[in-house]
């Protein structure tokens, strides 16, 4: 199994792609069907979707960059924020002795923070901010997909203590945890923000079989989970997935089987591996 990022854009996916790949080391393109544009930043895989113009990405969910160089840190503001926007300017806050929140001019957001590599092992952390209707739940959220998934576990689970105030008593400051051997954050954010999570950031399941991805369907929209279409869903939180077979990108690229298979696709909500093999 794999799970990664996928990020929506409208239009704009390859020149995305090409601007993060120059930002980080052992960063490649893998793939570009003009749709959907594969890309690894630093070995990590991404995917960029020529989606349209119906979701934009937010701050809702963003991709931590842990750094242990000041160099590399200022280069990384200075270009991200670059024709984007500053959310919490570069500087010196009491979780990093250098920190920084930006949107980049896709929309994407990121956080670039000092600290030890070895605290995380992965050099892009995608991050989750529950807010709105939905702050508070995200201690509920990383124990939810750490029983949802194998390999996964809770690295931490750090809560604001009543001296903090009581508006935050005992909602996530900070949490770390690995799904299938990779590290993910959550945490509660508190006040009045204007976005919330949607499909412009998802994250795709690679399944092997159908039994797992009929397995991964159904425990991702229990519980007022909802059903989308082409293998997406919404689990109960509003975060997006996309569970896929393995082979989806074989079938796809296969020029006499491509056209076919998106036709039968397109009428599905949870994919059957079968019918679009036969398709």
């Amino acid at each position: 199994m794999n799970i990664h990022p996928c990020l929506w854009f409208d239009g704009q996916a390859l020149e995305a792609a090409e601007f993060y790949c120059s930002l980080f080391k052992h960063s490649r393109i893998s793939l570009n069907t003009g749709m959907v544009v594969n890309f690894e930043l630093d070995g990590q895989k991404f995917m960029g979707l020529n989606g349209g113009p119906a979701f934009t990405l937010n701050p809702s969910i963003s991709l931590l960059v842990i750094s242990e160089s000041d160099d590399e840190i200022e280069n990384l503001f200075n270009r991200l924020s670059d024709g984007g926007k500053i959310l919490m300017p570069l500087g010196t806050y009491d979780w990093s002795e250098k920190y920084a929140f930006c949107q980049d001019r896709f929309g994407l957001a990121w956080q670039i923070m000092k600290g030890k590599y070895s605290d995380v092992n992965q050099k892009i952390t995608p991050t989750l901010l529950f807010v709105g209707a939905l702050f508070g739940r995200a201690e509920a959220a990383v124990k939810f997909y750490t029983g949802v998934f194998p390999k996964s576990s809770i690295n931490g689970i750090l809560l604001y203590s009543e001296e903090e105030g009581k508006h935050v008593s005992g909602t996530v400051k900070h949490s770390q945890f690995i799904l299938d051997e990779k590290v993910f954050m959550a945490m509660d954010g508190y006040g009045n923000h204007s976005f919330s999570f949607n499909e412009a950031f998802s994250f795709v399941v690679e399944c092997k079989d159908q039994a797992t991805l009929d397995q991964y369907w159904e425990k991702l929209t229990e519980d007022g989970g909802e059903e989308s279409m082409c293998g997406w869903l919404k689990d109960k939180f509003g975060v997006s997935w996309q569970i896929i077979p393995a082979q989806i990108g074989a079938i796809m690229s296969d020029p006499d089987k491509a056209p076919n298979a998106m036709a039968a696709l397109m009428k599905m909500k949870k994919i059957d591996i079968n019918t679009l093999l036969n398709a």
